[in-house]
């Protein structure tokens, strides 16, 4: 009996053994189902691997990649607790495969999609820039940033936000692609559309406001209030002239700003800067009274003029004809630069319009009101030659004035064509002056107007009916002109040439032929002298022409004339006139004397238009 007691005993034992073994198994490999995080402790920090107790047969071995950090520390210590992924496990070999990064990454997913589901937010950093957006560390977990979700506006520098943290709305995700789409641009309206239903109803017109500029244009510039943007147009962002905005503001810049007029309907809003400070244009009329001098600094430079600062808002403008009294100016470059400081005189203020008009000229006396005075007509002054033209040379007079003798007032009788045959630039040149003209700026000058003109002698040297003896200095189809003597020249006209008529004078004469010829008019005043060859002359007697009879005889019969004698007697008469006139087929009628002076008169035009 005591053996059944034992054998019972025994076979209880037994039975408690077994059950405690397999409680102990089930407690060992229970939990650990492959794909599923657990709990274990760091036994051993090896230079490869990092061995982690999981209650299992035997410890899980993770690469210390997992444990180092981007600058090479190793981060985990033995006896410290770390959650793992169980990625595979053999229980008859009594091995199991760990991850740390697995479980980490499966716990930073689970914390998304926690956060999605209540519409959470997430901080990441941006960390390269990719094919269609960004790539974002969620802390271990890549998400990608498509780039119509960076911003409200599209951003000009997409490189400038590459390493930068923001807060993120989490889009989709994708566990088994392992795939995150994150979205910073729906966190920007949420937060804007609150910013903005309060400040709605905070603004007034005349309020001032702070803000940031968001974009900068040409025309102006959006500033972001807080949840609504205002326009800051250019032209009240200075009191003065600015050709665009970024000459004042930067992308980014915190701007105080006044509200010009606020539309709650439309949300709009127009911003002023230049309006937080004094109107430099108040009272301008009398801190810039005309004729006043002050000084300026040049702000910008056109082709009509520039323009000058004379204090932090107020430009006025020096028209190019306002630079100089003497200088012929194409572009104001050619007197002045950018940022160059002028002495200028106000010539006008037009308060209404906000334009000051300044002189530069004005600084110095009239150099044309010190020539009238200095030289007035008659004045002989002697000068150089600083420029030929083919109507004259100029002459230096003043510093910017000078001088013009014209080609016709170079000589009295020489017939110049061009002045480089008489003077070339630099000759010393004496003249009289001959007009000042100061509103024209016109300064004439005359060389032969220093001599006497030798014309007015002419009439008493030269009177009509006067023999004079010439050379022919040249030919043309209406007559000669012949030197008397140096400088004057008489016009023999082809009527005057002879008595035949003369088809053309060339025919006749050859330049450098001498001549006699008689003065048939003369004038000082008009310079002309009328000469005839023809009456130098003598003209044939009265009676050399036989008187025509008709019916006579010379035998002294009375019986009459017949037919033969009458037509001897005719050829006869008509023989003794072509000896007496010298006629020939073509011969013209001579002109009266008379008429001899408009046919003078007539040929002088002649010859006054062929020089």
């Amino acid at each position: 009996m005591e053996e059944t007691k034992e054998s019972v005993e025994m076979a209880e034992m037994e039975m408690n053994f077994a059950d405690a073994l397999d409680e102990y198994l089930n407690s060992d490999f229970g939990d650990l189902d492959e794909g599923t995080i657990v709990s274990g402790e760091v036994v051993k920090v090896d230079k490869d691997y990092v061995l982690v107790d999981v209650n299992f047969k035997s410890e899980g071995q993770i690469p210390v990649s997992e444990f180092t950090e981007v600058d090479g520390t190793v981060n985990v210590k033995i006896g410290q607790k770390v959650d793992v992924f169980v990625a595979r496990k053999n229980e008859a070999e009594g091995t199991i495969y760990l991850s740390r990064d697995k479980a980490k990454r499966m716990q930073l997913f689970d914390k998304l999609e926690e956060l999605q589901e209540k519409d959470g937010v997430a901080v990441g950093r941006i960390v390269r820039r990719i094919k269609g957006g960004y790539t974002v560390d969620l802390g271990g977990v890549e998400a990608f940033l498509p780039g119509s979700h960076v911003d409200l506006r599209p951003v000009p520098d997409m490189d400038a936000l590459v390493n930068q943290e923001f807060e993120f709305k989490i889009l989709k995700i994708n566990r088994r692609r392992s795939n995150v789409i994150v979205s910073r641009r729906v966190l920007l309206e949420e937060m804007r559309s609150e910013q903005r239903d309060k400040l709605l109803g905070t603004l007034e017109d005349g309020q001032v406001v702070k803000g940031k500029v968001k974009n900068v244009t040409e025309y102006g510039v959006f500033i972001d209030l807080g949840g609504l943007d205002g326009l800051l147009h250019i032209t009240d962002m200075s009191w003065k002239r600015i050709k665009h905005p970024k000459e004042m503001v930067q992308l980014g810049d915190d701007l105080e700003l006044k509200i010009l007029s606020f539309d709650r309907d439309a949300q709009k809003v127009s911003l002023g800067l230049k309006q937080l400070v004094p109107d430099p244009w108040e009272n301008i009329a009398e801190k810039y009274p005309q004729g006043a001098r002050f000084t300026g600094v040049i702000t910008n430079l056109a082709d009509y003029g520039a323009f000058v600062e004379l204090e932090n808002g107020v430009e006025g403008l020096v028209h190019i004809s306002e630079m100089s009294w003497t200088r012929k100016l194409r572009h104001p470059s050619q007197m002045v630069k950018v940022g160059e400081e002028v002495e200028v005189v106000v010539l006008g203020v037009d308060p209404d319009k906000k334009r000051i008009s300044l002189g530069m000229k004005q600084i110095s006396p009239n150099p044309w009101d010190v020539v009238a005075e200095k030289y007035p007509e008659g004045t002989v002054l002697e000068g150089a030659i600083k420029n030929i033209t083919e109507f004259g040379v100029f002459i230096g007079i003043e510093e910017g004035i000078d001088g013009l003798i014209h080609v016709s007032d170079i000589s009295w009788t020489k017939k110049i064509r061009h002045p480089s045959e008489v003077y070339k630039v630099g000759d010393s040149v004496q003249a009289k002056v001959l007009t000042v003209d100061k509103e024209n700026e016109k300064f004439t000058l005359g060389v032969k107007q220093l001599t006497e003109d030798p014309w007015t002698q002419v009439p008493s040297k030269y009177p009509v009916g006067q023999m004079i003896t010439g050379t022919v200095t040249n030919i043309t189809d209406f007559g000669l002109f012949v030197e008397v003597e140096e400088g004057i020249e008489g016009l023999v006209h082809v009527s005057e040439i002879s008595r035949k008529k003369v088809k053309s004078p060339s025919e006749m004469f050859k330049e450098g032929d001498s001549i006699e010829a008689k003065v048939i008019h003369v004038s000082a005043d008009e310079r002309r002298l009328g000469l005839s060859i023809k009456q130098t002359k003598e003209e044939p007697a009265s009676g050399a022409r036989k008187p025509k009879t008709f019916g006579s005889t010379t035998s002294g019969s009375g019986t009459g004339s017949t037919l033969g004698d009458l037509l001897r007697e005719k050829l006869e008469e008509a023989a003794g006139e072509i000896l007496a006139d010298e006629p020939e087929a073509d011969e013209v009628t001579e002109a009266p004397a008379a008429e001899a002076a408009p046919v003078e008169e007539a040929a002088a035009e002649e010859s006054e238009e062929e020089k």
